[in-house]
């Protein structure tokens, strides 16, 4: 996205945060939450629970990555092209973490715990996994989680509801790994040129990054629909 002048601050801070997939989960997770039959109140906290995550996900990926995001002159990346100060954006990954924990354990002790650790693993793809044959790890371990966030969540701390089915985590782990794969096919040529070896930029390098597109879009449809499938007939909780 080019703009004609440099956006301000709040602008700068929503564009460094990957406003689309942060939405994107925070609409999806919230979404879920309801079909599950949470009351409105918890699906509030739901969704203010999943945006503080995904912030910290997004503004640490644009810290990290803002010298090779300047390097490859990306021109979407706020932290990289001056827009924002990376002080800046640290602070207020800071700030949101202080809002993150309570939120997330308000969903109950061990929906938050296992929400927390998701958004852990996400922040530990940014700083070391992305570079490594096992980049597909934090995706699984992130995405597998969330059928446990959704099925021991409540309203306050304590315990509530009970543990996710099998199918439901290891559906969703195999989602996250395909988009993980989807994710990083675009970026395929400046992750090749700045030494970002991921498992998709190995297999792309073997196979043709053509041919792992569809593969990977192959992949996501069919863990896609088993998840869907699997929320209509065993469902998320055991």
């Amino acid at each position: 996205m080019k703009f004609r002048k440099q956006p301000g601050l709040v602008l700068s801070l929503v564009l460094a945060c990957h406003p689309l997939p942060t939405a994107a989960m925070t609409i999806l997770l919230t979404a879920a939450a309801a079909l599950t039959g949470r009351s409105g109140v918890e699906c509030a906290l739901v969704a203010a629970t999943v945006l503080s995550g995904q912030l910290t996900i997004g503004w640490m990926n644009d810290v990290v990555d803002r010298h090779r995001d300047k390097r490859v002159a990306r021109e979407d990346k706020p932290v990289a092209l001056g827009w924002v100060d990376t002080g800046t954006v640290t602070f207020a990954i800071a700030c949101v973490v202080l809002l993150l924990i309570p939120l997330s354990i308000a969903n109950g002790t061990v929906a938050g715990i296992a929400h927390l650790v998701a958004v852990a693993s996400a922040w530990m793809y940014n700083f070391w996994f992305k570079k490594t044959v096992l980049s597909w790890l934090p995706y699984a371990v992130s995405f597998g989680l969330l059928p446990a966030f959704l099925s021991y969540g409540g309203l306050g701390g304590g315990f509530h509801g009970g543990p996710p089915t099998i199918a439901m985590t290891v559906l969703a782990a195999l989602l996250g790994v395909g988009i993980h794969f989807l994710n990083t096919l675009p970026d395929l040529v400046e992750d090749n040129d700045t030494g970002i070896r991921h498992l998709p930029l190995r297999i792309a390098l073997k196979i043709g990054a053509p041919r792992l597109l569809w593969i990977s879009m192959a992949f996501t449809l069919l863990a896609a629909a088993g998840v869907v499938i699997a929320a209509l007939t065993v469902g998320v909780r055991q």
